[in-house]
């Protein structure tokens, strides 16, 4: 039996069971799916189910609905584009707030000073950085890459 460390994973259990007893299988299924992902995870990598874990995964999920919308969009299915819509909602009531657009800027101009990097090629160190950064939990880095690109040569 998993002990349950994260106070994230316990709010997501105690979820499935309201979603269940209101019939919502829309939400029962997309929590029940994120909760399986979260028990995979920490059976993969053999560690015990904490707040890093769920918010790593949750992540995961979002960003394969959010990819999964893209060739959705391609396809024209308008209608299960709507569907991961409403799915990537519920999930992220679990992900903390992330930075910012100032804060993440901030940081990333922290973070090239830091390094003293130039060029595009030394993204790497910048990227490192950030990665050390006291609210690297919340940093959004695809967002954070984007910034970094436009900022070096």
């Amino acid at each position: 039996m998993m002990v349950i460390m994260s106070a994230i994973y316990a709010q997501l259990r105690a979820d499935i069971i309201t979603a269940m007893k209101a019939r919502d299988s829309v939400a029962t299924t997309a929590l029940r799916t994120a909760d399986a992902a979260i028990k995979r995870a920490a059976l993969d990598a053999n560690v015990e189910i904490d707040d890093a874990l769920v918010i790593a995964t949750m992540r995961k999920g979002v960003k394969n609905l959010t990819d999964a919308n893209t060739e959705f969009a391609k396809a024209g299915r308008d209608d299960l584009i709507a569907a991961n819509k409403a799915e990537i909602v519920l999930l992220e009531k679990y992900l903390p707030q992330g930075l910012s657009a100032e804060k993440l800027e901030a940081a990333v101009n922290d973070a090239i000073a830091t390094t003293g990097a130039a060029t595009k090629r030394e993204m790497g160190k910048v990227m490192a950085a950030l990665k050390q950064h006291p609210q690297a939990d919340v940093i959004d880095f695809g967002a954070a890459s984007k910034l970094i690109q436009g900022k070096l040569s």
